[in-house]
């Protein structure tokens, strides 16, 4: 993707002229079809952003499209949601036609200003996630969010009046909502694939922590796993709270405190040598870590166990 061009679409009615579509019925909020949207061999050579919110459930033969540097196959009905600035790519094979169902929901920033959802729209963390952690729908969950859908569009298309933003946003939050309760779900459903997940993580710390890494590069960031594990921090965090209760940091502080344990129970090394090996560059900040998840100083551990 760092070749391409990237495309950047400002408005809802731009998107609307790009893609072949009728001038929305609203400026700042639309429903598409999107097996009416269409798609040029051309847009192949283009990253996208766009100003705007959107969020699509999106069945597509003979196409993928990257996300980041992931890359996703949309034969299977997902959910997945963006949002402004996010820059994403579609791939079509040229030699065959790709056929599209499913619906996109556009909706720009402005269309909630002086709304509580203008500030709360940003804490629903799936927004953060990779579309390769897109939403699996049962049909029952597909047909819940596809009928808030529906009703959105209609009010819109109804006569305007003082009470329709409020309507279309309590529906925004309703949607919002689900996809929070969906995406809980998921984590706890799709265990084998989480669990491997977790399984992965597992291995990741144990082999940096048994290497020089963290001398030479210190404590691994929750991005630097997230990247190892082709997952965003936010989906990692969030699929570690359900299995686990905790953090990608607290994972990697447990590793840490596990591995500080090992060397102050089996090794004469001072405490200053063991922050180093850490990773530390000052003893004083690895004693208060340590403390913090043992309720003891890295001496009064080691005196225990003469």
């Amino acid at each position: 993707m760092a070749n391409k061009q990237l495309h950047r679409i400002k408005t809802i009615n731009e998107f609307h002229k790009f893609r072949g579509l009728p001038k929305p019925a609203h400026p700042l909020i639309s429903v598409v079809d999107y097996a009416s949207v269409r798609h040029s061999p051309e847009n192949n050579i283009m990253s996208w952003s766009l100003d705007f919110y959107s969020i699509s459930l999106k069945r597509t033969s003979n196409a993928k499209i990257k996300y980041g540097q992931q890359e996703y196959d949309f034969d299977e009905g997902v959910l997945f949601f963006m949002a402004p600035g996010q820059v994403f790519s579609i791939e079509i094979n040229n030699n065959i036609v790709p056929k599209h169902s499913g619906w996109i929901l556009l909706v720009h920033p402005d269309f909630l200003w002086n709304s509580p959802l203008a500030k709360t729209i940003k804490q629903y963390e799936y927004f953060n996630y990779s579309v390769n952690e897109a939403l699996f729908l049962s049909e029952k969950e597909e047909t819940t969010v596809t009928n808030i859908i529906k009703s959105i569009e209609q009010e819109y298309h109804s006569n305007i009046d003082k009470f329709s933003q409020s309507v279309i946003i309590a529906q925004l939050e309703l949607l919002l909502t689900y996809a929070d309760r969906f995406y809980q779900r998921q984590f706890i459903t799709r265990k084998i694939t989480n669990h491997q997940v977790l399984d992965r993580l597992e291995a990741i710390l144990t082999d940096y922590f048994n290497s020089d890494a963290l001398i030479t590069k210190g404590l691994p960031t929750v991005q630097s796993i997230a990247d190892t594990l082709n997952i965003s921090p936010d989906y990692l965090s969030s699929l570690l709270k359900v299995l686990t209760g905790q953090t990608t940091q607290q994972h990697i502080h447990d590793k840490l405190i596990e591995k500080a344990k090992e060397k102050l129970s089996t090794t004469t090394l001072s405490v200053s040598e063991i922050a180093y090996e850490l990773g530390f560059e000052h003893s004083q900040s690895f004693s208060k870590l340590f403390k913090s998840k043992t309720n003891q100083s890295p001496l009064e551990f080691r005196s225990s166990f003469n």
